[in-house]
């Protein structure tokens, strides 16, 4: 696709870009590139490579820099990964020693923030949906509930429920009764199938009480099963290329606190083999158009449960961040194991 004078070029624009934040002129490539040749052929060459889309010339600047597609075209074909040097694999190994899994996973995330100061996440195995022991329902005010959840392994959750009319401590007792009589030992998706059976045959006033439950019920035992750990997401606040566009760092830390479009994109990973990288709009998370996401896989005895991954900006040292994705997957696999 390209020759390898505009690979070389546009190799070592990206590398110098990645390196110093400013957009690379004719001059400095000439300098760096180890080319024989004079600043008018390279700036044809850098023309050519703007017309192909590789790179673009922010409105400021003489010089260029790298598109998405000009990053990918450098993960993909240009950039030589090399592994982790010794001392590097030694000190992210002390930070898994066999422990509780949750542990472990939290110990992944920050290891991956503090060594590539960007935003490391780890997307927790899929629990089991907690069964349910028992449920409560205590009046606080004329239509405010509160809904008390102890699954089967002691954990409790509160929800407020907010209903259309006032209930009595009576049928709250008896909706309450109701539940743990029927359904204790099943989950909400269980409770909630058979339900929709049963309210046929309940007073129309419990039905909703019922339903609100439920829903709520499975929303705090969800939010409960902490879906993914992120750590060092303030670190994105000091990358200029971020921080200089505030409209669009919310949306990325609302991305953060909603989980599931995030999570939905780091399981990919689980249906791939090693490092998957994301560049820019790859991701399909409008949020992420300005980053790239780096994942990879992690076992548990043999079998992918979830994923760990770095969230930074796409002018980010990807030959030193991807050996630290995959190398924090493998141990982090080994460590779980061994558990």
């Amino acid at each position: 696709m390209l020759d390898r004078r505009a690979q070389i070029l546009l190799k070592t624009l990206i590398e110098r870009y990645i390196a110093e934040g400013q957009p690379v002129g004719s001059r400095a490539l000439s300098k760096y590139s180890g080319l024989e040749l004079s600043p008018a052929t390279v700036r044809n060459v850098m023309s050519d490579l703007e017309e192909m889309g590789f790179i673009a010339s922010p409105h400021t600047s003489a010089g260029r820099i790298p598109t998405p597609k000009g990053y990918r075209f450098f993960v993909d074909t240009l950039l030589t990964v090399q592994p982790l040097p010794e001392q590097a694999r030694h000190q992210i190994e002390e930070h898994f020693h066999p422990d509780h899994p949750q542990r472990l996973i939290s110990s992944a995330s920050q290891l991956l923030s503090e060594l590539t100061r960007f935003a490391g996440v780890v997307v927790a195995p899929r629990r089991q949906a907690p069964r349910i022991r028992q449920v409560e329902f205590l009046g606080l005010s004329e239509k405010r509930i509160l809904l008390i959840i102890v699954t089967q392994d002691g954990d409790v959750q509160n929800r407020i429920l907010f209903t259309q009319r006032a209930y009595t401590p009576s049928e709250l007792t008896t909706a309450a009764n109701y539940l743990n009589q029927n359904f204790a030992g099943l989950d909400f998706e269980q409770i909630r199938l058979r339900l929709q059976e049963e309210l046929k045959q309940l007073r129309a006033d419990m039905t909703e009480l019922m339903t609100a439950a439920v829903e709520a019920g499975n929303e705090a035992v969800s939010d409960a099963s902490g879906q993914y750990v992120i750590s060092g997401e303030k670190n994105l606040l000091d990358v200029e290329e971020l921080s200089s566009n505030m409209a669009r760092l919310r949306e990325l830390f609302n991305l953060f606190e909603q989980k599931t479009a995030l999570v939905q994109l780091l399981e990919i990973s689980n249906r791939a083999e090693g490092v998957q990288i994301f560049i820019g709009g790859e991701s399909g998370l409008a949020p992420l158009d300005e980053c790239s996401v780096i994942t990879a896989p992690y076992e548990m005895a043999g079998r992918v449960v979830g994923s760990v991954g770095v969230i930074g900006p796409t002018r980010m040292a990807y030959e030193r961040v991807i050996p630290i994705v995959d190398i924090t997957a493998k141990l982090l696999s080994s460590a779980l194991s061994a558990l």
